[in-house]
């Protein structure tokens, strides 16, 4: 498995934005895809945005059009872009991966985002 090491969250008033990154110790080559899922309190945890090796994503209706996923494969990161963000936003954001071969899955330790209204 992959240790993933999420950064950049914070708290933010409603309409701001965040980028979160998230490191991974090793080639992110391997791992197809990746994505940004969120936990809020009392709430089950969801799929906020995936991106494959080639660049193929994924977005969760909440959030399309105002989060960006990305990678940078030489930089072994994967970053979320999160624009006009919402109180209804607030969660912890993991990063997730998911092995080519074995389709083991890693998780983060997650960061916290807060928008205030």
């Amino acid at each position: 498995q992959v240790q993933l090491v999420e950064s950049g969250g914070g708290l933010v008033q409603a309409g701001g934005s965040l980028r979160l990154s998230c490191a991974a110790y090793g080639s992110i080559l391997t791992y197809n895809p990746m994505g940004w899922y969120r936990q809020a309190p009392g709430k089950q945890r969801e799929m906020v945005a995936t991106i494959t090796s080639g660049g193929y994503t994924n977005y969760a209706d909440s959030v399309k059009g105002r989060f960006t996923i990305s990678r940078d494969n030489a930089k072994n990161t994967v970053y979320l872009q999160m624009n006009s963000l919402k109180p209804e936003d607030t969660a912890v954001y993991y990063c997730n991966a998911v092995h080519v071969y074995s389709r083991r899955t890693s998780w983060g330790q997650g960061t916290q985002v807060t928008v205030s209204s």
